[in-house]
């Protein structure tokens, strides 16, 4: 069974998440594709990205510069799919959910992993406009960005008393998003198990070294 990540991307006291993510596990649970976990980032107090080669240490087995960084780390990289509850601050993510990923740097946690996104807003954008810069940064991290999310506007209205959305629009996108992302972590499981290339990043590295080398005359 895959192990999906449920990340609660923003911290501040009167997030509209604690309205969204409760539903969005239950969801998920009830869907039988997946051992759930939920990562509230309030339990993560993470400090401000400043990793570096100094503080990261051996590559093979990273220290980073505080053993949160280091747990974190390994919290993202077991997992095999992540669906991020994020709001839209700015027409972008939460400055704790940028910091989160950027801490997930040298282990290459998210590499070839489904990421799928349920944002919500306020007022009518739904946080599409997070969602969106969302799939651009996971891209750099080589997740896989799943097309299909779930958009929540007006989010201080869109649940009852019961904790259900009100709107038949939101469960119903929701079990396209956990049907994509079963799919796509069972497919991508098999990909990871079959060998992975090494990080581009790496190899374009590797490439240039060579191409240098090259160019030195023989003695």
């Amino acid at each position: 069974m895959s192990r999906l990540k449920i990340i609660m991307g923003t911290t501040r006291p009167t997030r509209a998440a604690d309205r969204v993510a409760p539903w969005v596990a239950s969801v998920a649970d009830a869907h039988g594709g997946f051992d759930v976990e939920v990562l509230d980032l309030r339990d993560w107090p993470l400090p401000f990205f400043s990793e570096h080669f100094g503080t990261i240490g051996d590559m093979n087995d990273p220290s980073y510069s505080e053993p949160l960084v280091k747990a974190w780390n390994s919290k993202i990289k077991d997992a095999d799919a992540y669906l991020v509850v994020t709001g839209e601050y700015n027409h972008s993510i939460p400055g704790a959910l940028k910091n989160a990923i950027d801490s997930v740097w040298a282990s290459n946690a998210f590499r070839n992993k489904p990421v799928a996104v349920v944002g919500y807003s306020a007022g009518v954008g739904g946080g599409i406009r997070a969602i969106e810069h969302l799939a651009q940064i996971v891209v750099e991290t080589e997740a896989v960005p799943l097309r299909n999310t779930v958009v929540i506007p007006f989010v201080n209205d869109a649940f009852d008393d019961a904790g259900q959305p009100v709107s038949p629009m939101a469960n119903a996108a929701l079990e396209v998003v956990l049907d994509d992302l079963a799919w796509w972590s069972t497919a991508l499981e098999y990909a990871r198990a079959a060998g992975e290339l090494v990080p581009g990043r790496a190899r374009l590295r590797d490439a240039m070294l060579k191409a240098e080398a090259a160019k030195v005359p023989a003695a």
